[in-house]
């Protein structure tokens, strides 16, 4: 069988397609810069081969990997990833489903854009924030090149808060099941994108907890 890759392009973000991250989306459609979506198990695979240049990859596949202090991070609570009632893990996902067995949250795993359908689950960012006093960052703005380039691009990006459309952020929350009212408190009061001594502080304790879940 002939394995296809795609090919190599200047500048070719990894993007995960979920709205925690439409405002980063919206930042580099501005610019003109070249994205590949996909969500985030398959973007961890892209980097790893070097098929994209930086993205937002899973916490847990983050460590020891040349990170910028930006990241998909929620304090108290997050919404888009569950743990709910039935069993198993979510294959978007890579993270979350080693952060539901550092909970011992049993159940089935739901990650991203989908959870906000979901009923009687329980919020693993909860969770570990009532265990650990803690923010949780469930990823990381990565790099495999142009470190210095990339590094200016997220300055940018964290310094100037967003303004999304509101016929982009409609369609976005059409598409999730939710009003573009929630879609937008969403965006403005539970997820950030700042990495800082706290965030930095959780991510060393779940990598610490990730090593002893077989």
């Amino acid at each position: 069988m002939i394995k296809y890759y795609p090919k190599k392009v200047n500048m070719l973000i990894g993007h995960i397609d979920y709205l925690n991250l439409l405002p980063f989306y919206q930042f580099l459609k501005q610019k003109g810069i070249k994205t590949k979506k996909a969500y985030p198990s398959i973007v961890n695979g892209w980097f790893e081969k070097g098929i994209i240049d930086a993205a937002f990859i899973s916490s847990i596949k983050a460590q020891n990997k040349k990170c910028l202090n930006a990241g998909i991070a929620a304090k108290k609570r997050v919404k888009t990833v569950l743990v709910c009632p039935g069993e198993g893990s979510d294959i978007e996902s890579a993270t979350s489903n080693v952060l539901a067995k550092v909970l011992h949250a049993n159940g089935k795993v739901v990650i991203g854009d989908k959870a906000f359908k979901e009923k009687n689950c329980t919020d693993l960012a909860k969770v570990w924030y009532e265990k650990y006093k803690l923010p949780f960052v469930f990823a990381l703005f990565c790099t495999n090149r142009s470190h210095d380039k990339y590094k200016k691009l997220i300055n940018e990006f964290l310094r100037k808060k967003q303004k999304i459309p509101y016929l982009t952020l409609k369609k976005y929350a059409d598409k999730t099941g939710i009003s573009a009212k929630e879609a937008k408190d969403y965006l403005d009061n539970i997820i950030y994108y700042k990495i800082g001594w706290q965030e930095k502080r959780a991510l060393k304790k779940f990598w610490e907890l990730s090593k002893k879940i077989k």
